[in-house]
C-alpha cells in the first residue's frame, strides 16, 4: 500500500507519525510526506512532496501574550485557515504523483482532508493532541459556530461539500488513551493507540543521587516563558533535597545550584526524573507519563489547559497558574505532587497496553 502523510511544519505534530511511518515501511508499504518546505524535510526522513511555503503563517509570529479566545482566534484566522489554503496545490500534486491508497492528515494540516475528499480517497486523522476528542467547544456554541463558518469557507473555496475537516469519517488516530483523555464525544470512529514515542536517545548522567526535577516549556515558548523559568530556578534553588534542571532555550538564566540546559534528550532525561514541571504540551505530557513521572502543569495557551485538566482528572499531576506562579507556588506544587505518582503509573500502564505506532499502523492498513 501507499500512504501519504500530510503534516504542518510543527515538530510536535510530526513526531508521532514518524514512528508510524517507520512501522509501515518495515511492513513493506511505501510512505511519503507532504508539508511546507523546507521545515518538513528537517523533521522527517524519506520522500517529501513540498506542500507550499508556511513562512507567512508561522506560529512564531503570534504575540506571546495572547491567551484564551484571542489565542484561538489567531490560531484559526492567521494560521490554520491560510495554511490550508496555501497547502492545497502542493497536496494535489503529491496525490497526483504518488497515487496514495490512504492519506493520513494531521488535524492542523486540513489541506490533506480537503484534497482527500475531493479525490475520493480514504483518509485518517492524526490527532497528535487529545483535546479535540472531548469536543471542548460544545459548551461554547458561539465559538463553535465561528469555527464551523471558517471551515465552511475553506470547503467552499476548494470544492468540498460536507464534513468537519478535523475528523475523518473513516478513522481518527488518537495518540493517547482513555485513561488519560477520557471517552471521545465524537461521532467519528476513534482508535486510542497511545503515544508513538521515540526511543530514548542521547546520553544523560546525573551528578548526584538526589531526585531529579525537570522544568521545561518546550522550544516554542522561549519569549513567553522567561518569567516562569526564572521563578522555577528560584524555586529549585530553595529545595536542596532535589536536583533541579531547567531547560532554558534562550540561554539567559544563570544559577550556581540549579542545572541549566538549552536542550535535553527529553525521553532519556524523563526516564531519570522524579517530577516534571511543564506547559502541558501533548508530547511532553505523554513522554513524562510514559515514564510514570507525575507532572506539575502550567498551561500557557491553545490545548494546554485541556491537557492540564486531563492530567489532574487522572490523578497524575497538579496544575498551577502560568502567568501568576511565583517561586513559592512552584515549590509548593512540586512538594505536593507525590500522591499523584500512583496515577502517573496507571497512565504509564495504559500507554504500554495501547500498542503505539504498531497499533496505529494496523488501523491504517485496514483502510486500504
Amino acid at each position: 500500500m501507499r500512504f501519504l502523510l500530510v503534516v504542518p511544519p510543527l515538530a510536535g505534530h510530526v513526531a508521532p507519525l514518524r514512528g508510524v511511518a517507520s512501522v509501515l515501511e518495515a511492513r513493506g508499504h511505501s510512505v511519503a510526506w507532504c508539508g511546507p518546505e523546507p521545515e518538513v524535510s528537517t523533521l522527517v526522513s524519506g520522500r517529501v512532496f513540498p506542500g507550499g511555503d508556511s513562512s507567512p503563517f508561522s506560529l512564531s509570529r503570534r504575540p506571546p501574550d495572547l491567551r484564551g479566545f484571542a489565542a484561538l482566534k489567531y490560531l484559526w484566522e492567521e494560521y490554520l485557515v491560510p495554511l490550508a489554503d496555501a497547502m492545497v496545490p502542493g497536496v494535489l500534486k503529491a496525490v497526483s504523483s504518488f497515487a496514495p491508497d490512504v492519506v493520513v492528515v494531521d488535524q492542523q494540516a486540513m489541506a490533506g482532508a480537503l484534497v482527500a475528499e475531493r479525490c475520493g480517497l480514504p483518509w485518517a486523522t492524526s490527532a497528535s493532541t487529545s483535546t479535540e476528542l472531548a469536543d471542548p467547544l460544545r459548551a461554547l456554541p458561539k465559538i463553535a459556530s465561528w469555527v464551523d463558518e471558517l471551515q465552511a469557507g475553506l470547503r467552499a473555496r476548494h470544492g468540498v461539500l460536507l464534513g468537519d475537516l478535523r475528523f475523518s469519517p473513516h478513522l481518527v488516530l488518537a495518540f493517547t488513551t482513555r485513561a488519560l483523555a477520557g471517552p471521545s464525544r465524537l461521532a467519528a470512529p476513534v482508535a486510542y493507540v497511545g503515544p508513538a514515542l521515540p526511543a530514548a536517545s542521547g546520553e544523560w548522567s546525573l551528578v548526584d543521587d538526589r531526585p531529579l526535577v525537570v522544568v521545561t516549556l518546550g522550544t516554542s515558548n522561549a519569549s513567553a516563558g522567561s518569567r516562569f523559568l526564572a521563578e522555577s530556578v528560584d524555586a529549585l534553588a530553595g529545595m536542596p533535597s532535589v536536583r533541579g534542571l531547567v531547560v532554558d532555550p534562550a540561554g539567559q538564566l544563570i544559577s550556581e545550584s540549579v542545572g541549566l540546559a538549552r536542550r535535553i534528550p527529553q525521553v532519556a532525561v524523563f526516564a531519570r526524573a522524579s517530577v516534571v514541571v511543564c506547559h502541558g504540551g501533548h508530547n511532553t505530557v505523554c513522554e513524562a507519563l510514559a515514564a510514570g513521572v507525575p507532572l506539575v502543569v502550567a498551561p500557557i495557551r491553545d490545548d494546554q489547559s485541556m491537557l492540564a485538566q486531563q492530567v489532574t482528572a487522572a490523578g497524575a499531576g497538579v496544575r498551577i497558574r502560568f502567568d501568576r506562579a511565583k517561586a513559592a507556588d512552584i515549590r509548593k506544587a512540586i512538594e505536593s505532587v507525590e500522591p499523584c505518582r500512583e496515577g502517573a503509573a496507571r497512565i504509564r500502564e495504559s500507554f504500554e497496553a495501547a500498542g503505539g505506532a504498531e497499533e496505529a499502523a494496523s488501523h491504517l492498513e485496514s483502510l486500504g
